[in-house]
């Protein structure tokens, strides 16, 4: 198929893409790599690529200071204490968020953030913990806090075809909030399943009713803009890496001063108090950020996020979101359109079809002329094969995984209630209990420096099943 005629087709769909332009220059000057070695990139919403300039600019700070542990008043400490303010402080201003109304908590990733908010949120027997379907393991994982302190625990399941949340549903859970107790809600603000987002004005809905609101935003902030000023959840959970690479091991809480006042820690470390005796075995915790970020935090690689959030601010959302939306929409529809000669669509795309409140993230499974889906392993091995990096599973996100696959919840405890699950159960013993039916799907996601030749060869790549 002649690439030309078909980036015609394409600019003719989208001709918003031309302004996005300098990403094919940005591609080039820092994101060389791919080309010259020839990589298909496809799994943005698993992880971000770094530019070439971030490193070097990192690189450049470690290489002309001396740094030292944060945890004292010493010249090299005070160095590092520095850069990590700093990095807190543009945390805050690429958010919009008022640094009288947030903190920023550094941890490991979004998951150790949320097991910040889980294992000190006051959950009790008056509490509720409302969730919904379409979330990360990791805010799934905040409901064993929740039953181990009787709090009640409410899924509230995505809706086929659309896999989005019913909002008279929310509305009837919103509305059990009980007085004498706290009530969590969390919900992400983009699905990392299929790419699906959901209202931010759920937020301020929320906590009219008087919930607390936990936003998962990973998949959302690395080509939307998140303005805290506008929306103010009580907790924002990311990891950098998903933003712009490097590094990886860096996420934040980002928190509101007075929901951050209400968390109880189960336990004090290095770094979270002022004063801790052994014999009078008593303890002082430390005020906002401190109280949270366990020993020594990592300073050396701290700088590297404001280095990545500013190359992000000097690329510019618009232009990222722009290109994300185009190249979406494009393999959306391109992908919808292929059948078999038999009539037998290629794909099955789970969520929303539509280019609208929708990321550069889509999951679908593939079927032969025969209408037999192709084991989405196989299709990950194929790609493989011609350096396409794409990702397949359920990508921790079981929730919507089973309203997607359509498997029912009978069918799911006889399978863990099987002798030989019940204390181990890895994901081909899963997939047999489904056998001859999807257990995972297949993701495909765009981001900053994804092209149109990106796609077309995925596509490409993807007519070659047709038979």
């Amino acid at each position: 198929m002649s690439y030309e005629k078909e980036f015609a087709k394409f600019l003719a769909a989208y001709p918003t893409y031309e302004k996005t332009s300098k990403l094919d220059d940005l591609r080039a000057k820092d994101y060389s790599r791919l080309d010259r070695l020839g990589h298909i990139y496809l799994d943005y919403t698993g992880g971000g690529l770094y530019a070439e300039s971030q490193i070097a600019k990192h690189q450049e700070i470690l290489q002309n200071n001396v740094f030292g542990n944060p945890h004292s008043s010493n010249p090299t400490s005070m160095a590092a204490t520095k850069l990590v303010d700093s990095a807190r402080a543009y945390v805050l201003e690429f958010f919009n968020a008022d640094p009288a109304e947030y903190e920023v908590i550094f941890t490991a990733n979004a998951s150790g953030a949320l097991k910040l908010v889980g294992e000190s949120y006051p959950f009790d027997e008056n509490s509720r913990y409302a969730l919904a379907f379409d979330n990360h393991n990791s805010v799934n994982g905040l409901r064993e806090y929740a039953h181990a302190r009787g709090a009640q625990v409410t899924y509230l399941p995505v809706e086929l075809p659309e896999l989005r949340l019913s909002h008279s549903q929310l509305l009837n859970e919103w509305k059990q909030a009980q007085g004498q107790g706290r009530n969590l809600f969390s919900f992400p603000a983009q699905s990392n399943f299929s790419g699906i987002q959901h209202p931010l004005e759920w937020i301020a809905e929320a906590k009219s009713y008087g919930w607390d609101v936990l936003l998962d935003a990973a998949a959302f902030v690395p080509t939307n803009q998140l303005d805290l000023s506008r929306y103010a959840p009580d907790f924002v959970v990311l990891s950098f890496y998903k933003l712009f690479g490097y590094p990886t091991g860096l996420g934040a809480l980002i928190a509101r001063r007075e929901a951050l006042s209400t968390l109880q820690r189960p336990w004090f470390a290095g770094g979270t108090i002022t004063v801790a005796s052994v014999q009078a075995s008593t303890h002082y915790m430390a005020e906002g950020h401190a109280a949270f970020e366990d020993g020594t935090v990592d300073y050396l690689n701290i700088p590297a996020i404001e280095i990545g959030l500013r190359h992000i601010a000097e690329v510019g959302y618009d232009a990222i979101h722009e290109r994300v939306v185009c190249l979406t929409g494009w393999l959306i529809e391109n992908l919808a359109r292929m059948k078999h000669s038999t009539g037998e669509p290629l794909a099955r795309i789970y969520g929303d079809l539509k280019n609208e409140m929708r990321g550069g993230t889509i999951a679908a499974n593939f079927y032969n002329k025969d209408g037999v889906a192709f084991d989405h392993r196989y299709i990950e091995e194929e790609a493989n094969k011609l350096n396409i990096s794409l990702r397949t599973g359920c990508f921790c996100n079981p929730g919507a995984g089973e309203i997607a696959l359509e498997l029912e919840e009978f069918e799911l405890v006889a399978c863990f209630s099987q002798p030989r699950n019940k204390q181990r159960l890895s994901f081909n013993d899963f997939a047999l209990c489904f056998d001859g039916q999807e257990s995972g799907a297949v993701r495909i996601s765009v981001g900053i420096v994804s092209n149109f030749n990106d796609v077309q060869i995925l596509l490409d790549f993807m007519r070659g099943l047709l038979a």
